[in-house]
């Protein structure tokens, strides 16, 4: 039966709880199924039929902690063994109920309640998650699609479950001005405060206590994923460690991304690389310092210092803007496909111009872009030291259409708002300061450094471009009523399978510096625009 969900109370094995499942095993409709897929293969997606036995059946061992019997159920005997073994071994979790839900297609969600025990103390544990029915290779038998997501939403492939003493002792954060910050107060902190614990929690003073965690494995360190408590069952003694955050700033970037779906943001004093804000909605995984995505037109910052430099642009000097321009076999257009004719290399750095960029792609050598990004901007040298997990950004060595694909922020470029922040910063201030949340006095530790700066003619034109593109290009609706020493630059990039580009926008206001990308949203002018211009009022 799938319409409705029947309750039954069902006596199980050790740690068994009760459970509400669909209409029992032996109804026509799933004995129908299970009788089919034991008699010939199958094709096509599972019926719901088997959907709904194939996810009673999983759910029903799983509670009952017959480990083996789930397992067998799903497409991954051997991984499902291991991870729910773990989740009563070494996670501690008993007195399972597992309640599914309205099956959605293939999809099965399904609510957990149970108690978490250790050493006398119990608390109970209650989340959501859900799982997939596909066919099994070969035979085609409805099975669980496993992945560790199923045990729990915050696990990925490798991580794990435990519960016993913190693997860190807790941490208090600081804002700049002393107050606590907290997810409830500012809802984006949640990865940011576990970076921060992982960091210094055995260093700030504090004492472990004991609590549920997930524990990461191979594969979420190499996306510098944070181990994350799920349950606290006895409360340590938290250590101190103050950042650089605004909590003006803070609570706006907060207020600007929940209003847009795949936003984040980061504020950044540009003479020093204090970050004085980041904010993701969603608040999730923390895309503002951690994300890899092809920044668009804003990586036009760095191409025009690097053209400037190089003698092949110049601000007032005429630059070719084409409708079209083709380099290694790529045929490269300008959005809506127009041209400027005689106009100079700041009308097309204002107007967003990608021929005028595409254009000098012959006269480069493979590395640089490369180099430009890393000597001067500090960028793709996996260095930084924030205080908490960072991506760097990355600008690799290609050749052909994608090395001149990368000099209008495609190809093989990702950046993310903390790179493109710093990319304003650099420009404003005239030289690379490596963004930090903690101050290096804490600890001692060491920031990145650029190699060189751009020249003072250099510097000049650039700034000049970004105030022109500001008060005048692509950027003008978003900064207008902003005001005072300002610069921009919009971006736009086309993803795969995506019907609306990434909106990329990066500008600065006397000291301060930001950046945004609002996904699948459109220009980056009209959606991450208002959230940059926002902010920059906000710190005024």
């Amino acid at each position: 039966m799938i319409g409705g969900v029947i309750a039954a109370v069902v006596a199980g094995g050790a740690g068994a709880g009760a459970y509400a499942l669909w209409g029992g095993p032996d109804t026509g409709e799933t004995r129908a199924a299970s009788t089919a897929a034991e008699d010939r293969t199958r094709t096509g997606p599972p019926t719901r039929a088997e959907v709904t036995d194939t996810a009673r059946r999983f759910l029903t061992a799983w509670q009952q902690g017959d480990v083996e019997q789930a397992a067998a159920v799903t497409d991954d005997a051997e991984a499902a063994a291991a991870l729910l073994k773990g989740y009563a071994e070494d996670a501690r979790v008993e007195d399972v109920t597992l309640t599914p839900g309205t099956p959605a297609g293939a999809k099965v969600p399904f609510s957990v309640k149970a108690t978490v025990t250790h050493e006398g103390t119990s608390k109970p544990l209650a989340y959501d998650s859900a799982l997939t029915v596909v066919r099994a290779p070969g035979d085609g038998a409805p099975r669980v699609d496993w992945a560790a997501s199923v045990v729990h939403p915050e696990l990925r492939e490798g991580d794990r479950l435990v519960t016993g003493e913190a693997g860190d002792p807790p941490v208090k954060a600081l804002d700049r001005d002393g107050g606590e910050l907290t997810t409830d107060a500012y809802p984006s902190l949640g990865s940011v405060l576990d970076g921060l614990r992982e960091k210094y929690g055995d260093k700030a003073g504090g004492t472990a206590g004991t609590e549920l965690r997930v524990v990461r494995g191979e594969e979420s360190k190499k996306r510098k994923l944070s181990d994350k408590t799920l349950l606290e069952l006895s409360e340590g003694t938290p250590g101190t460690v103050k950042t650089t955050l605004d909590p003006k700033l803070q609570a706006a970037a907060e207020e600007q991304v929940a209003r847009k779906a795949r936003a984040s943001v980061v504020v950044t004093r540009a003479s020093t690389g204090e970050i004085l804000a980041v904010a993701n909605s969603g608040h999730g995984f923390n895309t503002a310092f951690q994300g890899s995505l092809a920044p668009g037109s804003t990586m036009k910052v760095i191409t025009a210092s690097m053209l400037i430099e190089k003698g092949l642009a110049s601000m007032d000097e005429q630059h070719p803007c084409p409708k079209y321009f083709s380099y290694g076999g790529w045929k490269f257009q300008n959005d809506d496909k127009f041209e400027i004719k005689g106009g100079t290399f700041k009308a097309s750095f204002a107007r967003s111009c990608n021929t005028a960029f595409i254009s000098q792609a012959p006269e480069l050598e493979n590395d640089d872009l490369t180099k430009q990004a890393q000597q001067v901007f500090g960028l793709a040298r996996n260095n930084w030291s924030v205080g908490v997990p960072t991506f760097d950004g990355a600008v690799p060595v290609q050749s052909a259409a994608p090395m001149a694909a990368s000099l209008i922020g495609q190809g093989g470029v990702r950046m993310n708002p903390l790179n493109m922040a710093s990319v304003a910063a650099t420009v404003k201030s005239g030289s690379f300061h490596q963004p930090y949340l903690v101050s290096p006095s804490v600890d001692g530790r060491e920031l990145a450094t650029a190699q060189r700066t751009m020249s003072p003619g250099t510097l000049a034109q650039l700034r000049e471009l970004m105030s022109y593109t500001a008060s005048a290009g692509t950027a003008a609706g978003a900064m207008s009523g902003v005001g005072g020493d300002m610069g921009a630059k919009t971006g736009s990039a086309e993803v795969d399978g995506q019907e609306k580009p990434n909106g990329w926008f990066t500008a600065y206001r006397g000291d301060l510096a930001a950046a945004a990308v609002v996904q699948a949203a459109g220009h980056g002018g009209e959606t991450a625009g208002p959230i940059v211009a926002a902010l920059l009022k906000a710190g005024g």
